[in-house]
């Protein structure tokens, strides 16, 4: 018997050709798309509105596809982060709450390729891409999704190098006949691929977010092999070019290191290549893994570099640390050591 095929995850085409694949109107889809989007359903037989033979063909041939957590750490100031699984491997997403905003960091891949020096994702190396399914199921399957007011793809994973199925998860989160989350509230960070960079903003009119965390390209290149492929400078030209007509919201995510990248040279020179493009600094604070000789830099110096970039015109913040006790802080989640599925213990 192979396994069945899982609904949920198809966009509305893709749901109106299997409405006529099983002998239905097309526009069952669009029901179909209700009722996997917009509602809280576990199964086919809730989709009263469908007929009882297709509800039973559905059931006998696809899945609805939803993976409940099998696993959750919580952390001391309130983030917690999920471990889904996905076939015989896991992922991490992270809940962060905080006042009135509640943000989900989900994950693009199984592991990742671009090999940050920085990155715990990145020792893990890459193992496999999310499905449109696997990524939107770190939404649907959360247990406080009801309260969600923000989603960035910031987890485990280059979203841009698994382009189609980051693309297709955007158009079934953000459509009037998807999950309804609105452009402004959804932000993918990546390294910068072009031109996979310039399909994303193309396609989608969600926020975005570059991971920079030095102007210097050999600095960039030590930290961050993919500048050797993707340099900083063709990235951010593209960036201003496309402000021109385009008026979403872009940000630069910097990690800061201990003499490393948190100096005066650096602010300099970040205002240089920063001129004429419309942007905010998030500083964001390192926190240490193993086998790394980098070392976070102090408030201080954050601070510090937050206001000399805002005196010379670029908004910048210093990002909260949140989840670092439970490894749920930019740059920590991995799941390498996992063998086997765990128990949920919530």
């Amino acid at each position: 018997m192979t396994e069945s095929k899982s609904v949920f995850g198809m966009t509305l085409g893709e749901l109106r050709l299997l409405a006529e694949r099983l002998g239905a109107p097309a526009f069952v889809g669009n029901q179909l798309a209700r009722w996997l989007y917009q509602t809280q359903v576990a199964s086919f037989d809730e989709m009263t509105d469908l007929a009882k033979p297709l509800r039973t063909r559905l059931s006998e041939d696809y899945s609805m596809g939803l993976v409940a957590p099998s696993k959750v750490d919580a952390s001391i100031d309130g983030t917690r982060k999920y471990l889904f699984p996905t076939g015989s491997k896991f992922i991490e997403a992270a809940f962060i709450p905080d006042d009135d905003r509640n943000t989900l960091c989900v994950s693009s891949q199984v592991g990742c390729k671009m090999g940050c020096l920085f990155c715990m994702t990145a020792r893990q190396g890459f193992q496999a891409q999310l499905s449109s399914m696997e990524i939107l199921n770190q939404v649907r399957s959360l247990p406080e999704m009801s309260a969600l007011t923000n989603i960035v793809y910031m987890g485990m994973g280059e979203p841009l190098d698994n382009l189609e199925n980051t693309l297709k998860s955007l158009e079934i989160l953000t459509s009037d006949w998807g999950m309804r989350f609105g452009n402004q509230r959804v932000t993918v960070s990546s390294i910068g691929m072009l031109p996979a960079l310039e399909e994303f903003f193309a396609r989608t009119q969600v926020r975005f977010a570059l991971s920079m965390h030095t102007p210097f390209d050999e600095e960039r290149q030590q930290l961050m092999p993919v500048q050797l492929v993707h340099p900083l400078q063709g990235i951010l030209k593209f960036m201003k070019s496309v402000q021109e007509s385009d008026n979403r919201r872009l940000s630069i995510e910097y990690i800061c290191f201990g003499g490393v990248n948190d100096t005066p040279r650096h602010v300099r020179e970040l205002v240089r290549i920063l001129h004429g493009l419309k942007v905010r600094v998030n500083l964001i604070r390192f926190h240490p893994i193993p086998g790394t000789p980098l070392k976070g830099s102090s408030e201080q110096s954050m601070q510090k570099m937050r206001d000399s970039l805002a005196d010379k015109g670029i908004p910048a913040t210093v990002r909260k640390s949140r989840g670092e006790d439970i490894f749920a802080a930019c740059g920590m989640l991995s799941t390498k050591a996992l063998l086997k599925p765990v128990e949920l213990d919530y």
